[in-house]
């Protein structure tokens, strides 16, 4: 039988079930069937949606690239990110993935005016009142490792928190960390691939 479950991963947890240097891991926050493992990663220092199932079609679907499907990110920078900043990040730029450069695709970038309405993070960001800390929106169609953290580094506003906001037209809204809810396989595939796949 496949299981569905959405959660918001906290910050400082891992992606996995199995301990490592005695981080936190997701058997820390979360029971699930042993078959059931996360579709792909948000890095220990990230945090937001994640997706658990058994199903490998669902696995196979969402990690390889031909099956491009937009993933939203809330991403606070260290400094007054310019509009220049912005549209390098949207346009494309080069970031290191497994030691060679990669060229990032286009994708969708913008300003968030106010700040996003998130549970604070615990522990929060170090505040520096001389340095602002905003918040931009990116919506990418692909994920290299830690790739949103190399984009923004490199057009010269550092990533202080990011927070992986939608899947699809899956999102965290009304979520907390550490919260996790179970999906039927038809609402789950229709909000990431607006199909049933049936």
């Amino acid at each position: 039988m496949n299981h569905y479950y959405i959660l918001y991963k906290p910050y400082q947890v891992l992606s996995q079930f199995s301990s490592v240097e005695k981080k936190r891991t997701l058997s820390d926050i979360c029971k699930v069937p042993r078959d059931v493992y996360p579709v792909g990663r948000l890095d220990y220092d990230s945090e937001g949606l994640l997706i658990l199932t058994n199903d490998t079609l669902l696995n196979h679907r969402l990690l390889d690239p031909v099956f491009a499907h937009e993933r939203e990110y809330l991403v606070q920078v260290d400094g007054a990110i310019t509009q220049a900043a912005v549209d390098a990040l949207q346009n494309s730029v080069t970031i290191q993935v497994d030691g060679k450069p990669y060229q990032t695709k286009s994708c969708t970038a913008s300003l968030i005016s106010q700040e996003p309405k998130l549970p604070p993070r615990d522990p929060p960001i170090r505040f520096r009142k001389e340095i602002p800390a905003p918040w931009i929106q990116l919506v990418l169609t692909e994920g290299r490792n830690r790739q949103v953290r190399k984009m923004t580094a490199q057009v010269g506003f550092p990533t202080l928190r990011l927070v992986r906001y939608r899947i699809g037209s899956l999102t965290l809204d009304q979520m907390q960390p550490g919260d996790m809810l179970e999906l039927t396989r038809n609402t789950l595939y229709q909000k990431i691939f607006h199909d049933n796949d049936r």
